[in-house]
């Protein structure tokens, strides 16, 4: 048992290096599992129950419920939503994208078990009750939250913590779409904001395990079936620019709506939810199709077998209702109605095209595709994670090429002519809060405490005989702990300094081995210090010395024994070292 114990502490320990990449790889297959069967028993949630009641037992035919139930359903299901955030705390009703970003930004990505409770069931209570919301960003929580308690859970350095979170969340998307390479690029690009080597590999070993998961459960069919339309001219690259242009308009409104709904409305909880909830069900009552994830209407637009009238109402209602919800605080994801927003876009887009040439083009689904990656990165200013989603979803590689082009002018546009970032980076800036990304940030989270801390060091109390410092010096030590009489760390002595003090005190004296030497008066370098966890990250462990006012801490281990020293001068020159 000491042995097992010894060695887990041992891999603890390497996960607070840079080089960590065996025992990352077996955390991502921990986590992706983890995640991939969390994300199953949420998609089976809303599936069979949806499948079993609604008529002709299609998981999203909310179509065919009579009037009364389309406006009922949304004003019931957010009075089961009350019920649910009634008593609940305010920091534990925060779920979504942005809570995940702000846990990571703030609190070293320790997301809380409760909050994922409370996205699992209200996201399920949501979409089963038909409000205008997707799957996906709660599915993006609860994976991350799974990540995350998988490192808490096994007492896991905060810089792998960080990490764990990136493979929960690849593993959420890649179980939620079917999208195994998505998953990956979109925890990279949206969540973690960076590529690194240590980084990818766990990330993608991660998603892989959650789409063999999902593959097993749900078979191999891309969640869309559609021709494999492809541009039939160059000539057609204008439509395809505007297109681009188009897009980029509605994605500006969309951020637009949902952020000024964050800001400006502050009604009580209660208000909010009844008014999202009373408004769902009036225009369900004209435009059924908003209900729900709304992925039959996606194929609909895909397929080009809808009106142009049709189109028009369903991207109206769609594009207005759907963000006015989200915020008003209705617990729901909005990856899956950009796809929804961005497919009817590029369907209406196609036929209007038609009507104005004369001429088919390329078809109606063909934008219809173009437009969902457009929508997709523009909201989310994702561009690869959009183009690859498009890809995986389709499974067209003739996509790429126009993909490419309107899913670039799209983000383009919309971040710099609207200068508008993502919509989960405005949502959190909306809230008072920033997601910290700096260089410096970057590289002193990726490292624990005990990759850099100096483990060479004795203990001593205020009090000691010369020659027992002397003995104690003779090991040559990096630094001195000096503790209180309850045995609690002070101050550390630099040991150089004592013994050069113990010498010139017997060159002047002579020696005598009982001289009692106060050792918080020796004329010495000495640094007061402070506690720090050892699964801390060395921005932690700056962060702490520039609030405490400090240069040095004590790392205390998990049974609260001392296992080092880390100075600011060593934190230091650490950056300095990876800036050359």
């Amino acid at each position: 048992m000491f042995k097992d114990s010894l060695s887990f502490e041992h891999f603890r320990n390497r996960l607070a290096h840079a080089e960590a990449l065996p025992q990352l790889v077996l955390l991502g297959i921990l986590s992706g599992l983890a995640s991939g069967l969390l994300i199953l028993a949420f998609r089976l949630m809303i599936d069979l129950p949806l499948e079993a009641w609604l008529p002709g037992n299609h998981n999203e035919n909310f179509e065919g419920l009579p009037a009364w139930v389309r406006f009922t359903l949304p004003v019931f299901g957010v009075i089961l939503l009350l019920i649910l955030f009634w008593n609940l705390l305010p920091a534990t009703r925060k779920v979504g994208v942005v809570h995940v970003l702000e846990r990571l930004s703030y609190h070293q990505g320790h997301l809380p078990a409760k909050n994922m409770l409370v996205q699992f069931f209200g996201a399920g209570i949501a979409i089963l009750s038909g409000q205008s919301v997707g799957r996906e960003g709660p599915a993006v929580h609860l994976g991350a939250a799974c990540g995350s308690l998988v490192g808490q859970t096994l007492k896991l350095p905060n810089n792998s913590l960080r990490l764990l979170v990136g493979c929960g969340v690849a593993a959420a998307i890649s179980a939620s779409f079917n999208t195994p390479l998505a998953g990956v690029i979109f925890a990279m690009e949206v969540i973690l904001m960076e590529y690194t080597v240590i980084g990818f590999t766990p990330v993608l070993v991660a998603s892989v395990t959650a789409a063999l998961l999902i593959k097993a459960a749900y078979g191999d069919e891309p969640a869309f079936s559609i021709p494999a339309l492809q541009i039939q001219s160059l000539a057609e690259l204008p439509y395809v620019f505007l297109l681009g242009l188009v897009t980029a308009l509605m994605a500006a409104v969309f951020i637009r709506i949902m952020v000024q709904t964050q800001r400006s409305i502050k009604w009580p909880m209660t208000v909010r939810f009844l008014t999202a909830g009373i408004l769902t069900g009036i225009v369900a009552l004209f435009y059924p199709q908003v209900m729900g994830v709304g992925y039959d209407t996606v194929s609909m637009a895909l397929e080009g077998n809808a009106e142009l009238k049709l189109l028009i109402g369903l991207l109206i209602a769609k594009w207005l209702l759907t963000p006015f919800v989200l915020g008003l605080g209705i617990p729901g994801g909005l990856i899956g109605p950009t796809f929804y927003i961005g497919a009817v876009t590029g369907a209406s887009f196609g036929v209007i095209i038609a009507l104005i040439t004369g001429e088919s083009h390329s078809g109606i689904g063909f934008y219809a595709m173009l437009g969902m990656g457009a929508m997709m990165g523009a909201v989310l200013n994702a561009p690869l994670a959009a183009l690859i989603a498009l890809l995986e979803l389709t499974g067209n590689p003739n996509i790429i090429f126009p993909g490419m082009l309107t899913i670039v002018v799209a983000t383009t546009t919309v971040r710099y002519f609207f200068n508008q970032p993502s919509i989960f980076l405005t949502s959190l800036k909306a809230q008072g809060l920033d997601y910290r990304q700096e260089p410096l940030t970057q590289a002193l989270s990726r490292l624990g405490v005990s990759s850099l801390m100096q483990t060479d060091f004795v203990r001593s109390g205020y009090f000691a005989t010369a020659d027992a410092a002397l003995q104690v010096l003779g090991n040559r030590p990096e630094w001195m702990v000096l503790e209180d009489k309850k045995g609690t760390p002070t101050d550390i002595l630099f040991p150089a300094d004592l013994e050069y003090f113990i010498q010139a005190i017997s060159q002047r004296d002579g020696f005598n081995p009982e001289l009692r030497l106060d050792l918080t008066e020796v004329p010495a370098v000495r640094k007061d210090i402070a506690p720090l966890p050892i699964n801390a990250t060395l921005k932690e462990a700056l962060d702490k010395m520039n609030h405490d006012r400090l240069d040095a801490l004590y790392i205390v281990k998990l049974n609260r024994d001392i296992a080092g020293i880390i100075t600011r001068d060593q934190i230091e020159h650490f950056y300095t070292q990876k800036l050359h």
